[in-house]
């Protein structure tokens, strides 16, 4: 099970398509797809008790979690084979149980899938422009400069970790949001912002990396400011912007409860933060992960409820006013 998910200390299994499957790093397509759902509460148009929106809902989330998360997953793997062999020798390649060009080949497949998925669902909603398919190309592309040279944004702490951090926060909330309503500049911009606590996240995915991280010459912020100054950039951008949303839920939007449970969510992160992350994150960082993790995510649906909610009572009144006039 630990190497169907892509988890660190995985069996070294044999059978090719369980191989193909750790590859993808199961465990990696939750946040995306949540994300999907996140955008869809935001559209404000989405309606879950209908079968076909929930038939497009949930191809959106197989576009962007096995599909195009597999996709990166893979190509990371691929371009990341020789530092997994000095960090995690049990993946896949590095400890040759499946050849080069067999990932080459999962790499294609997965990436015209997941193209293919996003043109379909333009064409099932009747987009005019294909937006969706237009956020899987960008995406991809993200996907590519950050694992592959010359570009590697992985290489650089600040740019690797902000690609990471908006492509499992910002895209698929673009695209479940697009899929069902209009994705407006305010939304893309806040969910951006948004993406700096994913940042955060990705930080703390650096810091059990260190060492294979040093002798490869990659920058993460861990090598780059020492693991003492990493951790607290780490809380701070968690922290910070989480604070910012909620205080723009109640202060631009006037979504108060939203903004209170969001608030509400805030304050057990901050808790664990100082139960495991500042006292030691490299050997708590998963328990971090699985501890916190939880309340960040249902952070962005709150978010997300609260936008739709605003979405709404904006096309409420439009509306009162279009049959008062």
């Amino acid at each position: 099970m630990r190497q169907m998910l892509g988890m660190k200390g995985a069996a070294l299994e044999t059978n090719i398509w369980k191989i193909r499957v750790q590859l993808t790093k199961p465990v990696t397509w939750i946040p995306l797809i949540w994300g999907v759902a996140c955008g869809a509460a935001a559209s404000g148009t989405y309606q879950w008790n209908d079968p076909t929106q929930v038939g497009q809902l949930l191809s959106c989330m197989m576009m962007s979690g096995p599909f195009l998360t597999g996709f990166t997953q893979t190509i990371n793997d691929y371009y990341d084979r020789d530092i997994d062999a000095i960090n995690e020798p049990y993946r896949p390649i590095p400890s040759g149980r499946i050849s080069e060009q067999d990932v080459i080949v999962q790499i294609w497949v997965l990436l015209f899938a997941g193209l293919g998925t996003a043109y379909g669902l333009d064409r099932w909603v009747g987009h005019e422009t294909p937006t969706l398919l237009y956020l899987a190309l960008f995406g991809s592309f993200i996907s590519y400069i950050y694992s592959a040279p010359p570009l590697k944004l992985k290489q650089s702490g600040w740019a690797g970790n902000f690609a990471l951090g908006s492509s499992y926060i910002a895209l698929p909330w673009w695209a479940g949001q697009a899929l069902f309503g209009t994705l407006s500049p305010d939304v893309m911009v806040l969910t951006v912002l948004y993406s700096i606590a994913g940042l955060g996240i990705a930080i703390v995915n650096d810091f059990k990396s260190i060492e294979g991280d040093r002798q490869m010459g990659l920058q993460s912020l861990p090598v780059a400011f020492g693991i003492d100054t990493a951790k607290w950039i780490c809380v701070g951008a968690i922290d910070i912007t989480q604070i910012g949303v909620a205080s723009y839920l109640a202060l631009g939007l006037h979504q108060y409860t939203y903004s209170a449970v969001l608030f509400g969510l805030i304050l057990p992160q901050i808790f664990l933060q100082f139960k495991f992350l500042i006292p030691d994150p490299v050997a708590n960082d998963v328990k971090y992960q699985a501890s916190a993790q939880p309340f960040l995510v249902f952070g962005l649906l709150t978010t997300g409820l609260a936008v739709g909610h605003a979405n709404n009572a904006v096309t409420d009144a439009i509306d009162v006013i279009a049959t008062v006039l």
